[in-house]
């Protein structure tokens, strides 16, 4: 196993020495061929396809930002050069000789340069903007400070693991004290934000039950929470593992999911997209249990987890949970209106047996040991589920503390972690506490050793993450209106380490290549990109195999041992290299290493499946009045034309121009938050990116509504249609104009 943790750790510093890197996608993939391997960047793969009217010609830099830019007269005569370096050298030397001496000074690092709002303070317009810091080390000094401070031995023993720390606990609060003390002796003016949320819990008294005819069947420990409460009787349907199609296919076979309980086992899609696919079809209660990942995995393994099909509190929704917050009764949307609940293997190994019907399909089948066949469900199978979930009011609390920068401190890149877990959640949320602890103790003492950030490090402890980034989320929507314009780049650190058994892959899982596939709400770093339009990123050290125990109480210390083959250590190493290598360079750089050229491809592959639409649309003639999609087009280009200018502006810029690189940045920075579609309230649609979002405002809705315009399916209106095409023209189109840059400077021919 050292081989390939060796391999990746020395190629992974490569990654962060090239060109800029995609805008929010580091994309870490491994090909292996013999003895070689190597990890690379490289972005999300593009369509081909050419439309009609498409501007063509996008280009990249060949430099990296930090290069200084050619330039661009060479007429001055040699002669004329030497004597002028002559003068200035004499004037200088004379200068330096004769000045008076004066004290240096250097911005605080400590607690005078902090507020505890929830934020790091503005920079100052007198006193240390006009203080310059002592010259920063170079890229290759400031990894080698890295490795040098980060060592496998300070993950032996991950003093942050709990076996009891439920979001709200005496546990959970515990860590977080555990957490706000050391960023305190590592002088990060750490500060703590408290949230009242509430988050729903088995009831003390009334069990849940599952019943099979007049067998009881078991009695759960585990839950899913945000299910809704009651009884419900029902015929049992096996539905996989509860994907659309999967339902779809059910109906085809002649089953009506109508009032039906729907068995269900974990895989491919989240818990909270099962129990919403099944609302879809009517069911009226969800069963989900464990897909055993091995032989001898624990049958009786209670399973926790929950089912709100957003992030945050679902009883606050769009607004932060605060003490005392006055708001009229509310709920998300995202609540689902059926009972879900959790049951082990050994459970769904019993009705299984007792289940008739017809067989289910070869791709139905599980792993369940003592099942000769899988069947779909009788009319005879017919189940009893209660759900006593209650509501709890809970206090939590969100840890943080900061890293002040030296130029731009009140611009910030946030490194965050999870604390809390329904179980004991090693490798869930103990590896990334430990992790994100690691890394403030490394960097604050390279800071100690003359790193000097040009830029913040905000280190962030959240609460409630198993209950869908609830502590995440609320921050968010406490600062709503400020932390776009601050922070400029999150780094999630939850469940970095899933390697199981001699399969090691470094790999990793970003927010914006896995929306719209298996669990995209479900990671820590979503309600950054599609909530508050920060660029974010999260990563994984997977296997093919994957982890397996992710919400059940074998997530524990020796099983993650056993996965990486006692080397756990080594891997905490090198996820701390990557996240820490991708803070570091963000804060270092004169320029943000954020490529906003990565998104004109990306653009330009949704552009074509629209533009396909539209003229499949105009074919069939469903439509009265035509419909073009030249604006939206049109839109496109002013994008790649900005992103363009951006370029240029960069390598035909004097980097130590300090007020120049800011408003470059800002311009940069901007980019995520101006595609979050500005004619919908955050209250009622919360994740309002138009490419990463949810809801009628964005792209992937606007395709199928062309789709289904198409097919004259049931419930597409094209008046809609026109206001979705228009609304999304003008998000983008507003996006590349403050992309472009000062009003003065635009070309606007929309």
């Amino acid at each position: 196993m050292a081989g390939p943790i060796n391999q990746a750790r020395a190629k992974i510093s490569k990654i962060f020495n090239g060109e800029p890197q995609s805008y929010t996608r580091f994309n870490l993939t491994q090909n292996v061929e013999g003895e070689s391997s190597h990890v690379e960047v490289k972005l999300s793969g593009d369509g081909e396809e050419e439309m009609e009217g498409t501007e063509v010609g996008h280009r990249h830099p060949a430099s990296t930002y930090t290069q200084r830019p050619q330039r661009r007269y060479r007429t001055l005569c040699y002669g004329a050069l030497l004597i002028l370096f002559i003068f200035l050298s004499g004037y200088l030397i004379g200068y330096v000789t004769h000045r008076k001496p004066e004290a240096s000074k250097l911005p605080e690092t400590g607690p005078a340069a902090c507020t505890t709002a929830g934020q790091p303070e503005e920079s100052k317009d007198e006193g240390d903007a006009a203080v310059d810091p002592e010259p920063s080390l170079d890229w290759s000094d400031i990894t080698s400070m890295l490795r040098q401070k980060l060592s496998s031995s300070a993950f032996d023993d991950l003093n942050f693991a709990m076996d009891s720390h439920e979001a709200g606990s005496s546990g959970d609060e515990s860590l977080a004290n555990k957490v706000l003390y050391t960023f305190k002796s590592l002088n990060m003016n750490p500060w703590n934000d408290e949230h009242y949320v509430q988050l729903q819990m088995p009831s003390m008294t009334k069990p849940n039950k599952i019943v099979f005819g007049s067998e009881e069947i078991g009695q759960p420990k585990g839950y899913l929470a945000y299910s809704a409460t009651g009884t419900k009787e029902g015929k049992v349907v096996y539905a996989n593992f509860g994907q659309i199609e999967e339902l779809k296919y059910l109906l085809t076979t002649g089953v009506d999911l109508s009032e039906k309980i729907v068995l269900m086992r974990t895989g491919q899609i989240s818990l909270a997209e099962k129990v919403a696919n099944a609302a879809k079809f009517n069911a009226s209660a969800v069963l989900i249990y464990p897909e055993p990942p091995y032989d001898g995995f624990d049958t009786k393994t209670e399973l926790y987890g929950h089912v709100h099909l957003g992030t945050g509190d679902p009883y606050t929704p769009g607004f932060p949970s605060f003490n005392h917050t006055q708001f009229p009764p509310a709920k998300s949307s995202g609540l689902p209106e059926i009972l879900a609940q959790t049951i082990t293997a050994d459970m769904a190994l019993r009705i299984h047996q007792k289940m008739g019907g017809n067989d289910a399909p070869e791709n139905f089948k599980g792993n369940l040991k003592g099942i000769s066949r899988y069947r779909l469900g009788g009319d005879g199978d017919t189940m009893t589920v209660t759900v006593n979930n209650v509501l709890v009011d809970t206090k939590i609390h969100n840890i943080f503390g900061v890293l002040n920068g030296f130029i731009d401190p009140d611009h910030y890149v946030v490194i965050g972690a999870q604390r809390d877990s329904f179980s004991k959640g090693y490798a869930k949320s103990t590896v990334g506490t430990c992790l994100l602890v690691e890394l403030a103790r490394a960097i604050a003492e390279m800071m100690k050793g003359g790193f000097r950030p040009k830029r913040s490090i905000v280190f962030a402890s959240w609460s409630a993450g198993d209950y869908g980034s609830v502590g995440t989320t609320e921050w968010l929507e406490g600062y709503l209106s400020s932390l776009d314009k601050k922070a400029f780049t999150y780094i999630s650190l939850d469940g970095v380490i899933q390697v199981q058994l001699k399969s090691i892959l470094p790999h990793n899982t970003v927010v914006s290549r896995s929306l719209g596939t298996r669990g995209q709400m479900e990671d820590g770093a979503y309600p950054f990109l599609a909530f508050s339009g920060i660029p974010s990123i999260s990563f994984r050290f997977v296997s093919d195999g994957g982890y397996g125990y992710f919400g059940t109480p074998l997530d524990n210390k020796a099983n993650l041992e056993i996965a990486t083959e006692q080397r756990l250590g080594d891997f905490c190493v090198s996820a701390a290299q990557v996240a820490g290598q991708m803070a570091l360079r963000l804060v270092h750089d004169h320029i943000l290493r954020l490529d906003v050229t990565s998104y004109t491809r990306f653009i330009r592959k949704h552009m074509v499946m629209i533009n396909n639409r539209v003229n499949q649309l105009k074919h069939a003639g469903t439509m009265s009045a035509p419909l073009s999609s030249k604006w939206l087009i049109s839109a496109m280009g002013s994008y790649n034309r900005a992103a363009d200018s951006v370029i240029d502006e960069i390598l035909n810029s004097e980097l130590e121009d300090r007020e120049k690189c800011r408003t470059i940045n800002n311009r940069i920075m901007r980019v995520e938050h101006n595609l979050l579609s500005q004619y919908v309230s955050p209250r009622d649609v919360p994740f309002r990116h138009i490419f990463f979002g949810t809801g009628d405002y964005t792209v992937s809705a606007l395709t199928d509504h062309l789709r289904d315009l198409k097919e004259q399916v049931v419930g597409s209106d094209a008046d809609l249609l026109r206001n979705q095409f228009a609304l999304t023209t003008w998000t983008l189109q507003s996006c590349a104009n403050d992309l472009a840059g000062d009003v003065w400077a635009l070309d606007n021919e929309i």
